[in-house]
């Protein structure tokens, strides 16, 4: 069994990481939503935000959704898709939904959208329930 205790440290949502992106999530009884400025810590090459915080913030948003949803979860597999560069200072807005739920594990899909609805990035997971 895995213990996956939550000390305000978590470098997404964490409130107590002084380092963390401290994103603020919003469940709708379906879906999970965040929005996102990434700043210039955030970039890789210049002005462009580097592709490993955008894979971070859909993995996030998808964890965090089986965890609203009371099915506290580990990825055991993350498939992104990077699909257009995201700017420094651009807003996201990551949103996922569990497309497949089993005794074991979920599957999700997430999506990163700019405010005119341009798709960035999206990706799928399979997740390992805590209990299971």
């Amino acid at each position: 069994m895995i213990n996956l205790a939550d000390d305000g440290y978590c470098f997404v949502c964490g409130p107590e990481n002084p380092a963390g992106l401290r994103l603020g999530f919003s469940f709708d009884g379906e879906k999970i939503t965040a929005r996102f400025v990434p700043r210039r810590e955030h970039q890789g090459y210049v002005n462009i935000v580097h592709g490993g915080i955008i894979s971070t913030l859909l993995d996030e948003a998808m964890v965090k959704l089986a965890i609203a949803m009371g099915m506290p979860a580990v990825t055991a597999r993350l498939n992104i898709r990077l699909r257009r560069p995201l700017k420094v200072g651009e807003e996201i807005t990551v949103t996922a939904e569990i497309t497949q739920d089993t005794r074991k594990v979920l599957t999700a899909y997430a999506t990163a959208v700019t405010r005119d609805k341009t798709l960035v990035a999206d990706a799928t997971a399979k997740m390992l329930k805590a209990g299971g």
